[in-house]
């Protein structure tokens, strides 16, 4: 996205800039490689700082580049309908409505990492107690963002309105703040990439050591010197299974890079049995609601109707990967 910024600042919005993702999307897989060798990188305290501002400062941007884009029109385009059937055919429509669902859902997929961020909270007080503020807030401050981005890039542009407002390129200029967005993208990613593999990483490692206590290969840490710092603990199996896990990565995203179909369909999967099914089947267990009563009904239908959306929310979004790859070159360049 900032190269094909920098092409249109210098040659004009309407020239032919294209840019191969398959190179990008290499680099960033050597970048993972060597930072998923860090132990207890999700321990890092300033991770979640960082990656916070980033998050901002991308989000911050689009909301600003779409308010100002809407008072430029002097009006607001689109409907509370969504995009015109015309501009798009009727089943279309079915398909990215159910997309949507998919990527709503994938904004709230946190959960699944919630036990491993409530492990590393300081106490007192409890860390319950403190989990349970920081969702609050997080909830609320994530979904304030959301919808003014939402809302305000579609009153900007309406039925063009791009599937990602700072990669799709609705905003041309000022390109140099689009590029500081879309670098506080990349930062984010390279963060959340290894925070989102960290509890994948650690039951799989966990598990083979319990099995194989005793194996060099897998037990094993090699204690490097590093000036200046503690050593660096070196783990074969970690670096050999780690690297193969983002190596397997890195090519699916290049045979697959639609990221709003693929965001909605990964959001589709996990939003029902992590973010819904689990927690409120817990909850019902552990303060003893009893079976048919009022509360227990309510939970169970929230429960059910979620599910729907995520069944459906993973029809669309599978509906739209099929139709993106009609299209796409595989390791050459995106749509």
């Amino acid at each position: 996205a900032i190269e094909r910024s920098n092409c249109f600042h210098v040659k004009g919005d309407d020239a032919p800039c294209t840019a191969s993702s398959t190179p990008y999307m290499i680099a960033f897989g050597l970048i993972e490689i060597v930072f998923s060798q860090i132990p207890d990188f999700d321990q890092i305290w300033w991770l979640s700082i960082v990656a916070a501002v980033m998050s901002f400062t991308y989000s911050s941007i689009g909301l600003g580049l779409g308010v100002a884009k809407t008072i430029g029109n002097g009006r607001i385009r689109g409907s509370l309908t969504g995009i015109s059937v015309g501009t798009v055919t009727e089943l279309d429509k079915v398909w990215r409505s159910f997309q949507a669902l998919g990527a709503i859902a994938f904004a709230y997929s946190y959960s699944m990492i919630l036990i491993e961020i409530q492990d590393t909270v300081r106490s007192p007080p409890s860390e319950r107690k403190t989990i349970k503020k920081a969702t609050a807030m997080s909830v609320a401050v994530t979904t304030f963002f959301y919808m003014l981005c939402g809302c305000f890039g579609y009153s900007a542009f309406g039925d063009l309105s791009p599937g990602n407002l700072l990669t799709g390129f609705g905003f041309y200029n000022p390109y140099w703040l689009l590029d500081i967005a879309n670098v506080a993208i990349v930062v984010h990613l390279v963060g959340a990439y290894q925070v989102f593999s960290q509890p994948l990483f650690a039951f799989i490692e966990k598990t083979l050591v319990n099995w194989f206590p005793n194996s060099p290969f897998i037990a094993a840490e090699i204690s490097i010197p590093v000036p200046g710092c503690r050593p660096f603990r070196l783990s074969l199996f970690r670096l050999v299974w780690r690297s193969i896990f983002v190596v397997i990565t890195t090519v699916i995203s290049m045979l697959m890079p639609f990221f709003n179909d693929v965001v909605g369909f990964l959001g589709a999967l996990g939003f029902w049995p992590l973010t819904v099914y689990f927690p409120v089947e817990m909850y019902i267990k552990q303060r003893r609601i009893p079976k048919w009563g009022m509360k227990w009904i309510c939970m169970q239908t929230l429960s059910a109707v979620c599910l729907i959306i995520t069944v459906v929310a993973a029809v669309g979004s599978v509906a739209g990967v099929i139709t993106d790859l009609k299209i796409y070159k595989p390791f050459w360049i995106t749509k």
